[in-house]
């Protein structure tokens, strides 16, 4: 006796499964589903995305008044001036004050030639903000000491143990002498790993007499020297003349009779 054939079942074809949200033929259809009528000029909103929050230093003051307008007199570069001028500065926020170094242009004045000429070397103003609260100064009552440029160049001069001490009188030469001093004191911290930048002024023209310090860490104080290294040629001007330096306007020097000014040339 043959064997019984095998048996078949017809099973019916399960439905197709359901696309998942990310697919993009479900997300096209949830669109198609979702969109406004065509006569609507209105766009389906787009997905929320997260905004990191701004970072900011644990001493930050929102309140901190916002840089001067106007040149103050300063110079333009005479080699082309855009007509927006930009202001920086490196600040310092510690539990008692806060310290922003803030430098200053030269001043230029034009010549009957058609050029220009320092007549006043920047400077880097620094200002000192007591503490009134945690992360909050108070930026009316700061004092400000101006660096020249010599001053600057000793403070690169600084060894690990060194200090340095500056004496500034506003009103030297006039009538008001001797009413406002100012002492600039930068001194090893006792641990070695930093500086004290103490600010003592002593205004008996407004009846002050105040003194204001900050403990400068050795990586703050780098970046200090090394901000100090690039802008010194930028305070004296020097920065202005090579960018004016134009190779094809030189012209040859001929060769003069001897005098002190000429001695190196050839």
């Amino acid at each position: 006796m043959p064997p019984p054939a095998p048996l078949f079942l017809s099973l019916p074809s399960p439905p197709p499964p359901l696309l998942p949200v990310h697919h993009p033929r479900a997300l096209q259809t949830v669109a198609l589903s979702l969109a406004p009528p065509l006569a609507s000029s209105r766009k389906p909103a787009l997905p929320a995305c997260p905004v990191a929050s701004p970072r900011h230093s644990d001493y930050f003051d929102p309140r901190a008044p916002p840089p001067p307008r106007g040149d103050g007199g300063y110079g333009r570069p005479p080699n082309g001036a855009h007509e927006g001028r930009v202001f920086t500065s490196y600040s310092i926020y510690k539990g008692k004050a806060a310290l922003s170094f803030d430098p200053r242009p030269p001043q230029f004045v034009p010549l009957d030639s058609g050029a220009y000429k320092v007549a006043k070397e920047g400077f880097v103003l620094l200002q000192f903000a007591p503490a009134v609260a945690t992360r909050q100064y108070d930026w009316t009552r700061k004092q400000v000491f101006s660096l020249s440029v010599w001053e600057i160049g000793t403070l690169l001069t600084l060894g690990p143990t060194d200090s340095c001490e500056f004496f500034h009188d506003p009103f030297k030469g006039r009538s008001e002498e001797g009413k406002v001093r100012k002492v600039l004191k930068v001194e090893p911290t006792p641990d070695g790993n930093g500086r004290f930048f103490n600010l003592s002024v002593q205004n008996r023209l407004l009846n002050v007499d105040e003194s204001i310090y900050i403990p400068i860490t050795k990586g703050e104080f780098a970046v200090i020297v090394s901000t100090f290294n690039y802008i010194i040629p930028h305070l004296m001007g020097w920065s202005t003349f090579t960018s004016s330096i134009k190779p094809e306007e030189s012209r040859p020097y001929s060769r003069p009779q001897s005098a002190p000014e000429y001695e190196w040339r050839r």
